[in-house]
């Protein structure tokens, strides 16, 4: 691996204003069926008219098992070619975390940011196709909880995107779990869904919100859902870096890491030899 070789997922776009676009469509269509087909199993396992409203009574139970799908969506996209070409961030919040940790530059960053919105409006707009049910559910819109309110909405919302930075983070520090740091989504979202859904809806990720703010008009509070899981964010890489719990830190920008932690590897050892010779 050459030196000066455009790694845009290690914080090394060369040269330094290059753009990306390949990457941008991979999170546009990778947000857009996170937002679909994530939201659609919430419409069926949650509305009234739905097919297990009767057969699963409980609405916990009915939220655990949202969570836990919407949560194995998240991670088949990752461990698939769309996902892997960008690295599967399709959340802002995940993207703002790997800038603080320099893994993207800003350009990309933003930029991802704007195609993981864009990608979750077409993605909401899918959402049509459950007629009724999906209006009884505001196409899966994301709102503060009448009896907690916003503050209450925030601190859940941060607590959701600081645990989902976080346990991903543990995952790809360390070789032997980076291929399996997806697999963190199924039962995270199954516990945060079933216990934080009531105060805030349990989003942990803008871009999921926005989509169907788009498609409704429901704006209430929508600030939330950016404040919410991007201060999370940024605490888990404060913690991170504070290395309480033992060494947090990505080695790229990815959710799913196999080859490239080979080439990641490699690159790094040709710089340290660079830097030894100049000495």
């Amino acid at each position: 691996m050459q030196p000066g070789a455009d790694r845009p997922l290690i914080g090394r776009p060369s040269p330094p204003h290059r753009l990306h676009p390949r990457l941008y469509a991979s999170e546009l269509i990778g947000t857009a069926l996170l937002v679909f087909v994530g939201l659609s199993i919430v419409i069926l396992v949650n509305a009234p008219e739905g097919p297990l409203a009767a057969v699963i009574p409980s609405a916990g139970a009915r939220r655990a098992l949202a969570g836990t799908l919407f949560g194995a969506t998240g991670a088949a996209i990752a461990y698939s070619a769309v996902g892997r070409i960008s690295g599967a961030h399709i959340n802002p919040a995940m993207t703002l975390a790997f800038y603080l940790e320099g893994k993207i530059g800003w350009r990309d960053a933003l930029l991802y940011v704007v195609f993981q919105c864009a990608g979750a409006v077409l993605g909401a707009a899918g959402l049509l196709v459950w007629g009724a049910m999906g209006q009884s559910l505001d196409e899966g819109a994301t709102m503060p909880g009448a009896p907690w309110g916003p503050a209450w909405a925030v601190a859940g919302e941060t607590l959701c995107g600081f645990l989902l930075v976080y346990l991903i983070f543990a995952c790809l520090a360390r070789s032997r779990l980076r291929p399996y740091a997806p697999l963190v989504n199924p039962p995270l979202f199954c516990i945060l869904v079933w216990l934080e859904a009531p105060l805030s809806g349990a989003s942990a990720n803008p871009a999921r919100s926005v989509g169907p703010a788009v498609l409704t008009s429901t704006w209430t509070d929508h600030w939330v859902y950016w404040v919410g899981p991007c201060l999370g964010a940024a605490l888990a890489v404060a913690m991170a870096r504070l290395e309480l719990f033992g060494p947090h830190r990505p080695a790229e920008a990815r959710l799913c890491q196999f080859q490239h932690e080979v080439e990641v590897l490699a690159d790094d050892a040709v710089r340290l030899v660079e830097r030894e010779t100049r000495r």
